[in-house]
């Protein structure tokens, strides 16, 4: 299976299933001589994991993450880091009954197509408990990015059309609780701001920065939308309304307003690089379904086992995680950029 790794200079490799032994990630390309623990990996992981309340898939792992490679006395080598995290708590039982069904809103059918086997426990390396390998690695992105002034946070803009403050989304509950009496599940939106991040970074053609953030946050399974400053709502704008306009302060060009999302040709404009991701409901639905079967006989579907009525808390930190690698990787590649970059360093 090719596909499985994202970056130029700072590389990530991601491995392991739902419902294998464990999950992980190989970081290639980290500079050496970073300060980085166990800890500050786990935190991120911590957002992540699964059971932490009602409104997330039971499944009871820990998600304590080791590094195996790439740190000594507390800081990377330069040398590839490994890390892997072991799965604790699989129920492959629950899968037996749709073992040879096609769930809606799930990759199964494309998966038997596509290599004439699929790893049923779980929905193997389809299943969203992979991104935990994501967040590890982009914990390690972000204390690098934390020692070069740039922060990513992300947040719940919304669940289902229930506008959310923040990641406060008690407002959202009495709907989410509707969801689970039903069977149903519910989708939402995750707002991501990069601040601190330096001017001209990004290509202009095909590596364009926005393109390369949002190729890797569409990477994520359950994302199947993205859009950065006013996204969509420019097609209804003219030209004048969109057009961020210019003023000097300090000997510095600034922007009156930021409908770009931080981001003019493909380049980092000094702004906050501001974008949305749409989540889809979750699919794993206890609620009865019609689909087929691999013998082309059409079957009623009820989903059972432990899975999320909604993806969107959860997914907060995997949309960051994926952000963090993209911009490190960029800001390493645009060292390069100019000659007197080049002369500093040698």
């Amino acid at each position: 299976m090719s596909g499985s790794f994202i970056g130029s200079i700072f590389k990530v490799a991601t491995f392991g299933e739902s419902h294998g032994e464990a999950l992980g990630a190989v970081i290639d390309g980290c500079p050496a001589g970073v300060a980085l623990t166990v800890d500050d990996i786990q935190v991120d992981m911590d957002r992540r994991k699964p059971g932490t309340s009602k409104y997330v898939t039971k499944r009871a792992e820990s998600d304590k993450v080791r590094i195996l490679s790439g740190v000594f006395d507390g800081k990377t080598t330069g040398t590839p880091i490994a890390i892997v995290i072991f799965n604790e708590n699989q129920n492959s039982k629950d899968y037996s009954a749709i073992a040879d069904v096609y769930r809606p809103g799930h990759a199964d059918m494309c998966y038997d197509e596509k290599y004439g086997f699929r790893d049923y426990r779980g929905g193997g390396r389809s299943s969203g408990r992979e991104t935990a390998a994501r967040v590890a690695a982009g914990a390690v992105a972000r204390k690098i990015l934390g020692e070069l002034g740039v922060e990513i946070n992300a947040y719940i803009k919304s669940i289902g059309d229930i506008e959310i403050n923040s990641n406060d989304y008690s407002t959202a509950e009495p709907f989410l609780d509707e969801c689970i009496k039903n069977g149903d599940s519910a989708g939402g939106v995750v707002e991501c701001v990069v601040r601190g991040m330096p001017i001209g970074i990004g290509e202009p053609v095909f590596d364009k920065l926005d393109a390369a953030i949002a190729k890797a946050v569409f990477s994520i399974g359950a994302v199947k939308g993205v859009e950065f400053g006013c996204g969509f709502k420019n097609a209804k704008l003219t030209g004048s309304e969109n057009n961020d306009e210019f003023y000097f302060e300090n000997d510095k060009a600034m922007k009156k307003t930021n409908n770009s999302g931080g981001v003019l040709g493909g380049i980092s404009d000094g702004s906050d690089i501001v974008f949305r991701a749409a989540i889809k409901p979750t699919p794993s639905i206890s609620k009865k379904q019609t689909t087929v079967n691999k013998d082309g006989e059409t079957v009623e579907i009820s989903i059972t086992g432990r899975h999320d009525p909604v993806i969107v808390p959860r997914a907060v930190v995997v949309v960051e995680a994926m952000t963090a690698i993209t911009v490190l990787d960029f800001l390493l590649v645009g060292m390069a950029s100019k000659i007197e970059n080049v002369k500093k360093f040698f």
